[in-house]
């Protein structure tokens, strides 16, 4: 048996973080599809429901971009989806009009607080060695 170069461990680990990412991402995908959300939305919604806790806070899109894995134009598609939905209200910056800022509506917020439960379940199954 090759004993594994260095390279070769890097390469493994970095194939087993892929595998991980992506097994949880559709497990999570299966359990909220039910409820109308895939793991991109609801990561957006996880995000809005951290940084703007309150009713009415708002967050700007640029926020969002660098934490979730997703193109700015894909996020704008997405964040377009939830706005559809009911799920979130887009504004435009008044201090820069470039700027565009999004809040949860209460429907979002309700529906954020029903999936959360069923998506960390996925994360502590998936995370702790649970379900590989």
């Amino acid at each position: 048996m090759a004993v594994k170069t260095a390279d070769a461990r890097l390469e493994e680990r970095w194939r087993d973080i892929l595998a991980v990412h992506a097994h949880t991402m559709c497990e999570i995908d299966r359990v909220l599809h039910p409820h109308g959300l895939g793991a991109s939305d609801f990561e957006v919604l996880d995000i809005l429901a951290t940084e703007s806790p309150a009713e009415g806070d708002q967050c700007r899109v640029q926020n969002l971009v660098g934490r979730v894995h997703l193109s700015q134009s894909a996020l704008s598609r997405l964040i377009g989806r939830l706005e559809k939905d009911g799920l979130v209200e887009r504004s435009v910056c008044a201090e820069d009009r470039r700027g565009v800022w999004v809040a949860l509506t209460s429907k979002g917020r309700a529906l954020h607080a029903d999936v959360q439960p069923l998506q960390r379940a996925v994360l502590e199954r998936m995370l702790t060695g649970q379900e590989r």
